[in-house]
């Protein structure tokens, strides 16, 4: 139990034999950390419970303190009251004990394992393009909340639906065959989904040109935008798809080849990986038959034109298109085949999509088909919607190729981490293997740690050189801690994480001092961070936290000393704070998909 948890049930309890006819929330006791400004370590708010116990804040206080301390005397050494606050002092027995038991855990804040299922559905590329810039926030928070959810006990499915079908695929086909002459990744030594990607551009190009043309010939430019011959032939190729023409799924089949190749190697160095791949070729069927099935329930409607649509407008919204007037499927149609295949296959308590806030309408809307359609997947569906990312120039656009790809972002980020390494001189005592290794690190560390610091829901723009600063709220900050301990174990002759350490001549004659107290303080929070991140669904808080912990920990050794330490007492405490510190950093910032140097 986190001592914020033990705090709480210690109040409600005083509060029962204080106020024992009067039944009390346990929403109405609120515990927080004090501020740094006061005197205590926890605070009990106290004007939520005034009105309802007809107390005034300070005597309410006063009786609450005192039945606190009185029946937890080895918890609480004290109480003050300030301004409709009850600030608790935490014993330094309770600190030493909990340091004791828990510095050389490797999995403090971990939760035991229980049955709810949770699918996290991330990354989700088309395969008409390479993984570029604007994937990556998707990618990285998706990955972060499924380690954060299994660290908390789910049982976790990291997902990753491809969209492997619809027009956007067949626009990459045309301009292929009509462009290509042939050309594979290995002719051209040009990575598969690289390759795809261009033609992808090729494609809006040659369509821009023939839209213009027939404008300046006397059409209007809505017209001119359906009847563009290469736009007719990518429809054309979507039915011929869709039918099963032999010689289309062939192509489509060999470019998705290569995509996916190059999808895996983008994956792999970037650490992310996913436990199940859906691929919309594979569900769209599905979905039809399904939309087939609410028709005849007369849930759903169908218009003249052959199309099949659902009506919205009781509950705020408009109608709509769910299957085409010629039989083909739009994106909702496959999105309500993946969602019965994904509880089907898994019976999901919780299916968890890392989408973009502009699919908040489509989200909004597949829930409330699969609810009137009576599917038992719909009460799980949440949509973890997130705000774009820019770069400093704007926002991209990949039709028109001007999006940043993912490697080169990547391989920028690394080659950021080695002139900065270099230019300050921190390249002796490596090897050229042991740098590169550390450029990496350093490079994606910072990548994703700048992703991930802002509250998913809000908008962001990306600065790669502020991303990497060593002394910002960066990942290159929290590395650099960690190797800083890492340096101090080495000296002190332990290892980064020692292995059944025990310190049996610790006996806590001394109170803990300032800097110490507040390190264990912020230790202790670890389990309390991993709740709010889970139930939030908001990894930010991690990065918070471990960027805190080590501002911390970097302000408690410039107080403390340890080799010179007063006492072998106090050197034994001071061992498991640093201990334990470098061990929440490694465990927080692994959620996260970072690595940790053990030098620098």
């Amino acid at each position: 139990m986190t001592l914020t948890a033990q705090i709480k049930t210690a109040t409600e309890a005083a509060l029962k034999s204080l106020f024992p006819k009067i039944a009390i929330p346990e929403n109405l006791i609120a515990v927080n950390q004090t501020k740094p400004e006061f005197i205590g370590d926890y605070t009990v708010v106290l004007f939520p419970l005034v009105k309802l116990l007809r107390q005034k804040p300070d005597e309410l206080g006063k009786q609450l303190g005192e039945q606190l301390v009185a029946d937890n005397n080895e918890l609480f050494a004290s109480f003050a009251i300030v301004s409709g606050f009850l600030n608790l002092t935490i014993q330094d027995t309770y600190w030493a004990s909990f340091l004791l038991n828990h510095f050389n855990d490797p999995h403090f804040g971990e939760k035991p394992k229980k049955d709810k299922r949770v699918m996290v559905e991330y990354s989700s590329p088309n395969t008409n393009k390479p993984l570029h810039f604007g994937h990556l926030r998707n990618i990285f928070l998706g990955y972060a909340v499924a380690e954060i959810l299994k660290a908390t006990g789910n049982q976790v499915i990291k997902a990753n639906l491809i969209n492997d079908r619809g027009i956007h695929i067949c626009k990459s086909m045309i301009a292929w065959m009509d462009y290509a002459n042939g050309a594979t990744p290995e002719s051209t030594q040009i990575k598969g989904d690289h390759l795809v990607g261009d033609y992808y551009v090729k494609f809006n190009e040659v369509y821009k040109e023939q839209v213009k043309t027939l404008v300046s010939q006397g059409m209007e430019e809505a017209q001119a935008e359906k009847e563009a011959p290469i736009m007719k032939a990518a429809q054309d190729l979507l039915r011929k798809w869709e039918a099963g023409d032999a010689a289309t799924y062939d192509l489509w089949k060999q470019m998705n080849v290569w995509v996916y190749k190059g999808f895996n190697v983008t994956y792999k160095r970037m650490g992310i990986d996913f436990d199940k791949f859906y691929y919309e070729s594979q569900t769209y069927l599905l979905g039809k038959a399904i939309i087939e099935q609410g028709l005849q329930k007369h849930v759903l409607f169908q218009k003249e034109d052959g199309s099949i649509w659902i009506d919205l407008s009781n509950e705020g919204l408009d109608q709509k298109l769910l299957l085409r007037s010629d039989g083909t499927s739009v994106y909702i149609t496959q999105d309500i085949g993946t969602a019965k295949l994904k509880y089907d296959e898994y019976k999901l308590d919780q299916s968890i999509y890392v989408i973009g806030d502009e699919q908040n309408y489509h989200m909004q809307v597949l829930k409330l088909i699969m609810q009137k359609l009576n599917e038992p997947s719909a009460n799980g569906i949440h949509h973890l919607s997130y705000g774009m990312v820019e770069l400093p120039s704007g926002r991209m656009k990949s039709r028109e190729g001007t999006v940043v790809d993912a490697d080169d972002m990547v391989a920028e980020m690394v080659a950021l981490a080695k002139t900065q390494t270099e230019e300050a001189g921190k390249t002796d005592g490596f090897s050229q293997e042991e740098l590169n290794a550390l450029y990496e690190m350093i490079g994606l560390g910072a990548l994703k740690f700048y992703l991930l610091r802002v509250d998913p829901k809000k908008k962001m723009i990306f600065n790669p050189k502020e991303s990497i600063d060593l002394h910002g709220f960066t990942a290159t900050f929290i590395q650099y801690a960690h190797a800083r301990i890492c340096s101090i174990l080495k000296k002190e002759g332990y290892e980064k994480m020692p292995k059944n350490i025990r310190f049996q001549t610790f006996q806590l004659t001394n109170a803990f001092l300032s800097g110490e107290k507040k390190l264990v303080v912020m230790l202790e929070q670890y389990s309390n961070v991993l709740e709010e991140a889970t139930k939030e669904l908001n990894p930010s808080a991690i990065c918070n936290y471990a960027f805190q912990l080590a501002q911390v920990f970097n302000s408690f050794y410039d107080q403390h000393s340890i080799s010179q330490a007063e006492s072998q007492e106090k050197k034994h405490l001071r061992l498991m704070l640093i201990i334990m510190t470098a061990s929440i950093l490694r465990h927080s910032m692994k959620l996260l998909g970072i690595s940790l140097p053990d030098k620098m």
